[in-house]
């Protein structure tokens, strides 16, 4: 009987390491997205333990559409994940977390729809694979909740985006 619980012992302790994995330190790279605002976003990642990290992402805009809107637009975004290994280099992860941002929107149809300043809070929910070499690849969906109605329509944004980071 005890052979067999020291076994069972053994082979659950061996499920549990299998499923840890080794997130990097740091990464660093760029947030490649689109909707609702910021294209490129510069992404550090600092890995707090062996499957938690903290990302923070700098995103700025500068761009005039078919309409006359012509936007300036910066914001802070960090988000606290919790990542699990998939299998081999496939990772899995989720956060939460929030930001702050401001933008200027030159509106020809509308003078009191200028300028901002605007914070929201965010989820993250993404796949990634880690390469032999430092490079990390990602996909992601991060919606957004908040704002103070000028920037989010109806106070929601969501983002989809691919990243790339080199691992140090």
């Amino acid at each position: 009987m005890k052979k067999i619980i020291l076994s069972a012992i053994m082979l659950m302790g061996l499920a549990f390491t299998a499923q840890a994995q080794d997130i990097s330190k740091n990464a660093l790279g760029l947030r490649f997205g689109g909707s609702n605002g910021f294209g490129t976003e510069v992404s550090y990642q600092r890995g707090l333990s062996d499957n938690n990290r903290l990302e923070l992402d700098l995103g700025w805009r500068n761009r005039r559409d078919y309409k006359g809107y012509d936007d300036d637009a910066v914001k802070l975004t960090g988000i606290y994940q919790w990542v699990w290994n998939i299998d081999g280099g496939f990772n899995w992860y989720a956060g939460v977390g929030g930001g702050v941002g401001t933008y200027d929107r030159n509106d020809p149809n509308d003078v009191n729809y200028n300028d901002g300043l605007f914070a929201f809070a965010a989820g993250n929910i993404g796949i990634e694979y880690d390469f032999d070499i430092p490079l990390l690849i990602s996909l992601d969906f991060r919606p957004e909740f908040g704002g103070n109605g000028g920037y989010y329509n109806n106070n929601y944004g969501s983002d989809v985006a691919v990243s790339l980071r080199y691992q140090f």
